[in-house]
């Protein structure tokens, strides 16, 4: 079944607005845009953009400007790259006010928005309780409690100040550590879009990871026909917006005879041990891509209402369909 998203089409009738060629004069028919395919590995994922153009020439410049974007948000917003600009922001922590560039920025504003929203349920100063679980994870076996508790007196979102007019971010407490996991790959998504855009791109698709951002349909389509992994035979028509699916269908351990997911609950330091997957469909990635996270924490009650908030659309599954 094909479902048609509140987002997904946008139809213009030009009508009267249509050059009309002089009598005697024939229009060259324009060639239909070809489809093209490219994929490269940013932010730790395959990155791939499908996108529309009139040749090949053009095709290669406009990915070749949406991967250096990527390469270039890496640069600003991961967590694992020790000369990152936010890693540079992490060492500050408790220092005061430091000066930060645009899209750390723009990241840092909307997941404060996100985690005033759910109370918390998504937070980018979990740093620490997201790395003890990481390392739970490589080395089979759970944390402690007390393990947990150190580690949460370096979280909270309400630690991070902004200073939208100097442009500058306060981590107020020392040991702080960003993790932008849950936001940048979504943020990373638009982005690229917006730089196929500026190539002269308008029917595209970005994907990278569980992360997926449409620009305008493909040729003579209503949008972009979209499958979520245990959706079984639903599958969303798209146009400019963003769909994205987080869950432990893939990422998950077994620990002291628990299953645990890799998604975290900042305001308790413990992973989820419920079986639950969540797809957002939102206008943008930034917003999909961390409600997506969000929202399995919260759980379908609680969570429609903060979808909703955002003029989001969200779909849960349960364990019988995660496969």
């Amino acid at each position: 079944m094909i479902i048609p998203n509140i987002c997904a089409v946008n139809m213009v009738l030009l009508g009267y607005l249509t050059p009309v060629a002089p009598q005697g004069v024939t229009k060259p028919t324009p060639l239909p845009p070809e489809r093209f395919q490219y994929s490269q590995v940013h932010m730790g994922v395959r990155v791939s953009i499908t996108l529309y153009a009139a040749d090949s020439t053009r095709a290669e410049t406009a990915a070749r400007a949406a991967f250096d974007r990527f390469a270039e948000l890496d640069a600003a917003l991961s967590d694992y790259r020790l000369d990152s600009e936010l890693m540079a922001l992490c060492r500050r922590a408790g220092t005061g006010p430091v000066p930060v560039g645009g899209d750390l920025f723009e990241v840092l504003s909307v997941a404060q928005r996100i985690s005033e929203a759910t109370g918390g349920a998504f937070d980018v100063t979990g740093g620490p309780v997201f790395r003890l679980w990481k390392e739970a994870i490589r080395e089979r076996r759970a944390p402690t409690q007390a393990a947990i508790q150190d580690a949460r007196t370096k979280v909270g979102w309400r630690l991070v100040e902004l200073d939208a007019e100097a442009r500058a971010v306060t981590l107020k407490s020392p040991g702080m550590q960003i993790d932008l996991g849950g936001i940048a790959k979504g943020y990373a998504c638009d982005e690229a879009i917006e730089s196929l855009a500026a190539s002269g791109i308008s029917r595209a698709m970005v994907e990278a990871g569980g992360d997926i951002v449409v620009s305008g349909p493909p040729p003579g389509k209503l949008g972009w026909t979209i499958s979520v992994r245990g959706l079984a035979g639903r599958k969303f028509l798209l146009a400019r917006c963003a769909i994205s699916t987080s869950g432990d269908a893939e990422q998950y351990a077994q620990l002291s005879g628990r299953r645990y997911s890799h998604i975290v609950d900042p305001r308790t330091g413990w992973a989820l041990d419920n079986r639950i997957q969540c797809t957002v469909i939102a206008k943008h990635g930034v917003i999909s891509d961390s409600l997506a996270t969000a929202l399995c924490v919260l759980g379908p009650e609680d969570g429609a209402a903060v979808a909703s908030a955002f003029g989001a659309e969200p779909h849960f599954v349960f364990p019988s369909a995660i496969k």
